[in-house]
């Protein structure tokens, strides 16, 4: 049976990845420290995937086990070796984590085998599987990336499926979204996988991903705990926060169709999908969940700040992605780590500094301002 390896055996891995593989008659190695989900995916071999809809369809995804990095290195480094598709959906954070590992599995792998690997880190992040390889080939000899030319292929790739913190405690078992889309930036022939797309140019699709999707998703969160809104689709059912999810989304995709020459009428049609799905009251998604991390969300490449910056660049306006932003930094959530490192810096060194240091804008730059504004405005 063909093999895949995947790292990261949460709910995403499980519920959307690793189920494709499945799906597409793959024998699915789950990679995890979580050692009770890899003890019950070695137990059981199987679980349920149960999409957020009326009806509550359910598929069985089988051929699935698990494996210990932090404890069985050893056969983690056989999977690789065995394997067709290496993939991640663990986090960017923890990319240069598991890249030492997924090293030593290439060296004896190329060493061993002349057989293609295709590694495709799943992640929400541009180039992420670019950044992947980086970490990998800083564990690696000279003579070892040389055997890893037309052996190992490395694709990036967009993804997109909502898949909500879940109260599945003692089971395997995952309720995802029905929609989803997987994109993967290659010109090769690679073996087909059930739901992946391939294209030659993957920007349009990632920034446009990320520009509507998960910026949206994170002003919806920012609006809605600023609201005392406890779910997604009940900060969307308030007309005022619609507005300006919607407002900060024309936005960016004024951007989107200068830069790519996307059709604005269709890109307009996009964004009306993306905020019903949002409105799916089926994944009962926590704003606290959704708008956790903030200082990653503000950083210089990621969903709010990016796309303000490359509308400021094209003379396009972004004052409700500025709103966004501001949203971010007063999203104050005590049981989030990265919310309460946020406001401790912002009272220690100001505004200014702040956004400097973690979203890379000078502190005396219109967009700076602009923030600063409507900060002062919302607080």
């Amino acid at each position: 049976m063909k093999q895949a390896v995947h790292f990261g055996a949460g709910n995403i891995g499980r519920g959307f990845i690793g189920a494709l593989f499945s799906q597409s008659g793959y024998h699915v190695t789950f990679i995890d420290i979580a050692e009770q989900i890899i003890q019950q995916l070695n137990e059981e071999k199987q679980y349920q995937v149960k999409l957020a809809t009326d009806l509550q369809e359910t598929m069985t995804i089988e051929n699935v086990s698990g494996l210990n990095n932090l404890t069985q290195e050893k056969e983690v480094i056989e999977a690789i070796q065995d394997a067709t598709y290496l993939t991640t959906a663990i986090g960017p954070n923890i990319l240069p984590r598991i890249a030492p590992l997924i090293a030593k599995g290439l060296a004896k792998r190329v060493k061993e085998s002349n057989e293609t690997l295709y590694v495709i880190a799943c992640e929400n992040q541009i180039s992420a599987t670019d950044l992947l390889k980086g970490y990998i080939l800083e564990h690696l000899d000279e003579e070892t990336k040389s055997k890893l030319d037309e052996r190992v292929y490395f694709f990036n790739s967009a993804v997109d499926r909502i898949v909500p913190i879940q109260n599945n405690q003692g089971s395997l078992d995952v309720l995802v979204e029905p929609y989803y889309e997987w994109v993967v930036e290659t010109t090769e022939s690679i073996p087909p996988i059930e739901g992946m797309t391939i294209v030659p140019d993957l920007a349009p699709f990632i920034e446009r991903k990320l520009f509507t999707v998960n910026t949206g998703h994170a002003y919806i969160a920012y609006l809605g705990y600023l609201g005392n809104k406890s779910t997604i689709d009940e900060a969307l059912a308030d007309e005022k926060i619609l507005e300006q999810v919607q407002a900060a989304l024309n936005e960016t995709g004024n951007y989107l169709v200068k830069q790519y020459g996307l059709n604005s009428e269709e890109h307009q049609q996009y964004i009306n999908k993306i905020i019903e799905r949002f409105k799916n009251a089926y994944l009962n998604d926590g704003v606290t969940r959704v708008g956790r991390s903030p200082i990653r969300k503000l950083g210089p490449n990621d969903r709010l700040v990016r796309p303000a910056v490359e509308a400021s660049k094209a003379g396009l306006s972004y004052t409700h992605l500025a709103k966004a932003m501001a949203s971010a930094l007063l999203f104050d959530f005590k049981d989030d780590e990265e919310a309460v490192k946020l406001q401790a810096m912002m009272k220690e060194n100001g505004l200014p500094h702040t956004l400097k240091e973690v979203s890379g804008l000078e502190e005396d730059s219109e967009i700076t301002e602009e923030v600063i504004r409507q900060y002062n405005e919302m607080k």
